[in-house]
């Protein structure tokens, strides 16, 4: 660590290191949106589903970013409350588009919140309701509704509208984000 390093740390200049989770269930877009947030040089051409987990690195103006992009199909989903005591903020992405499986987006959220390493932290809490380009989409008000979101009381949360493969929606869910991340 050199003198400047040393120095930035002791002023508090240093950004803050933050472990995120990004969930939701399989094909909702959690690794598009996360690319997205890279920097354009750093973002993967070709997204391709994730298989049990990837770890992405990006800084924005205040902090410094550990993202942990966990694969939502049902058989890796067990796999996400080993991540739960040390992150500082979830990401959860919900496909805004499948009505169907709606029901079983709000289980895994539900299973989420009520974990005992997530129920006892005031941790915020990203909501993207993500497709909104689609013909069928819901928006995100209404996505909101389906998952009950007025309940949660204990945690702050923000929902936002979003479009992963354009980008639209993202920066506004992480400048919330930033300014709700606690250490």
């Amino acid at each position: 660590m050199g003198l400047l390093d040393k120095l930035s740390g002791w002023l508090g200049l240093r950004k803050k290191e933050v472990n995120v989770l990004c969930l939701g269930l399989d094909n909702s877009g959690k690794t598009t949106i996360i690319n997205q947030l890279k920097p354009t040089n750093t973002q993967a051409q070709e997204i391709v589903p994730t298989i049990g987990f990837n770890i992405e690195k990006f800084k924005s103006s205040s902090l410094s970013f550990t993202v942990f992009d966990m694969s939502g199909q049902s058989r890796y989903r067990n796999l996400w409350e080993h991540y739960y005591k040390e992150s500082h903020a979830i990401i959860f992405v919900i496909d805004s588009g499948d009505k169907l499986r709606m029901v079983v987006a709000k289980e895994e959220l539900d299973t989420l919140l009520n974990h005992e390493d997530i129920r006892s932290k005031r941790i915020p809490v990203l909501f993207f309701a993500n497709k909104i380009d689609l013909r069928d989409a819901m928006s995100s008000v209404k996505v909101s509704q389906m998952l009950c979101l007025e309940n949660i009381k204990d945690k702050p949360w923000h929902i936002c509208a979003s479009n992963a493969i354009k980008g639209e929606g993202l920066q506004e869910g992480l400048d919330w984000l930033q300014g709700n991340v606690s250490f």
